[in-house]
């Protein structure tokens, strides 16, 4: 009898681990899936703010694609333009709330990556969801804008004739007619910008009291020298766009035209070296390999500087 319960006992023991293990693996794959989902509601809202952005364009775009093809001619006035601005906001709102209900269910806490500082946000307080909703939304928006200035950096050349430089410039609006100089220093903003957020998160309690501006004016200069770490892959994506148009046959398509025009001028500088073998050229790969290291050595420069501050 005593065997009997003592074996009901050790089976009952057993299956109450083997429920707390998939519960804890529930947990995990659930916490995994949160930065993943948090990426595509982030794509989404640009989506919607390019399209809200498009639609006020005055001239044609004759381009159309899966991603792009609403950006049509129309007036500032088009009926229906405001419906993606307040979509954009809802979707930042509602998601907010998502976040409070599912972050705090799960204890996630999620970070708001400035390249050198990561500001994680309690998932359990409302209002911090809500401001972790609109703030990430903002650093992608910034990093958009970025990855913009940087078509027109180095696709000066190319004439308005390609739908997808055409429509880099469309988005730019007068920042286009800018000065180069003026354009390598727009990545600067991203530092001015957090002399104006930095006080509003020490009055929330998500950032300590700095002890002088002068802190603060420093991590405002390493915040916008981080700040073209943004091109990193935007630049690798573009050359892997090229090498497998230049080998593998897609068709036309204005956007992997547009990747092989910026690939090209990226390249130029390197036109002179003897990179090709057997009808490969090697130039891209290497490039690709050479904009990977000297990102990861800038990160991790302006990281030991951040942790040496104040200077």
């Amino acid at each position: 009898m005593l065997s009997a319960l003592w074996l009901m006992g050790s089976i009952a023991g057993v299956s109450d681990l083997q429920h707390a293990a998939r519960l804890r693996i529930a947990k995990h794959t659930s916490l995994a899936a949160m930065p993943l989902l948090h990426f595509i509601l982030n794509i989404a809202a640009l989506l919607l703010w390019v399209n809200w952005r498009g639609l006020g364009f005055k001239e044609y775009v004759p381009y159309r694609s899966t991603l792009i093809h609403t950006l049509r001619s129309a007036a500032p006035q088009a009926p229906g333009r405001w419906r993606y601005l307040a979509a954009l906001f809802g979707l930042l709102a509602v998601r907010g709330m998502v976040y409070q209900q599912i972050g705090s269910a799960l204890k996630w806490v999620p970070t708001l990556d400035l390249g050198v500082l990561a500001i994680p946000f309690r998932s359990d307080q409302p209002w911090r969801m809500m401001l972790f909703s609109f703030l990430s939304f903002a650093v992608l928006w910034i990093a958009f804008q970025l990855c913009l200035i940087l078509f027109s950096l180095l696709n000066r050349s190319v004439p308005d004739a390609q739908p997808v430089q055409h429509l880099v410039r469309l988005h730019l609006g007068r920042l286009e007619r800018w000065p180069v100089l003026l354009k390598l220093l727009l990545p600067a903003l991203a530092g001015f910008l957090w002399l104006l957020l930095s006080p509003l998160l020490v009055s929330v309690g998500l950032l300590p009291s700095p002890a002088t501006f002068k802190l603060v004016a420093e991590q405002a200069c390493l915040i916008g020298l981080a700040s073209v770490l943004a091109w990193k892959p935007v630049l690798l994506a573009v050359l892997l766009a090229h090498i497998i148009n230049s080998y593998v046959h897609l068709g036309r398509s204005p956007l992997l035209d547009f990747a092989s025009d910026t690939a090209r001028n990226l390249l130029k500088p390197f036109h002179w070296l003897p990179l090709c073998w057997c009808r490969i050229d090697f130039a891209p790969a290497l490039l690709g390999l050479l904009i990977w290291a000297v990102a990861r050595g800038w990160e991790l420069a302006l990281a030991a500087i951040y942790l040496k501050l104040p200077l």
